[in-house]
């Protein structure tokens, strides 16, 4: 099966696709939607992602078996949808308050699927803690990181760095998370789009 590349539009057109079998189903489902697929929902970052990193511990066996055929129909991956992510999840993650209701498909009125995502700062948090090896010029978080941060309001990295400790504990950080964020951070005008370039390469 080939690699799909899921910009805002077909990423949309999955998620209608995949609540529509679920309503046919006769099911409502939920999922919360973390990573690229988040920010290109909801910050309408423009890139493309290569799969949705998702967590869907509710309905997992159903939602696997609807993705499963999805893929097998669309010649896509048949890894799209996945939940790789939740070895990156907060302790927090179980709290209404880092999540929010996104939309539901295909409609309201026949409610297949509830997607969620990660708001800004939990994503925030999540990005800095999985930011990297390798030096701040070959991470391919920072964009991401730059985004939110503007996003947020988030001004200079001892601020940084204690939102990513509100969702993580300080022993769980590396030292390459406190240098990264000042790196990124010396070099971060907030409100100036000027040193974020797109890209289309997977978050």
């Amino acid at each position: 099966m080939s690699e799909k590349n899921f910009d805002r539009a077909t990423l949309e057109y999955a998620l209608a696709e995949l609540g529509r079998r679920a309503f046919a189903a006769g099911r409502t489902v939920e999922i919360v939607i973390y990573g690229g697929s988040a920010l290109l929902l909801t910050l309408n970052r423009e890139i493309n992602t290569g799969d949705v990193d998702a967590v869907f511990e509710g309905n997992r066996d159903f939602i696997k078996k609807l993705a499963a055929e999805m893929a097998e129909e669309f010649e896509w991956d048949e890894n799209w949808l996945n939940d790789g992510v939740k070895g990156w999840l907060s302790k927090r993650d179980s709290d209404p308050e880092v999540r929010a209701l996104f939309k539901t498909y295909p409609s309201e009125d026949q409610p297949g699927l509830r997607v969620y995502t990660a708001k800004p700062e939990y994503l925030f948090a999540m990005k800095c803690r999985a930011m990297r090896v390798g030096g701040i010029e070959t991470n391919s978080d920072i964009d991401d990181i730059k985004l939110l941060a503007r996003a947020i309001g988030i001004k200079n990295s001892q601020d940084a760095l204690t939102l990513v400790e509100r969702f993580y504990p300080h022993n769980m950080l590396q030292p390459k998370t406190r240098l990264g964020l000042e790196e990124i951070f010396s070099n971060l005008t907030i409100g100036s789009e000027s040193d974020e370039t797109p890209r289309s390469s997977p978050p």
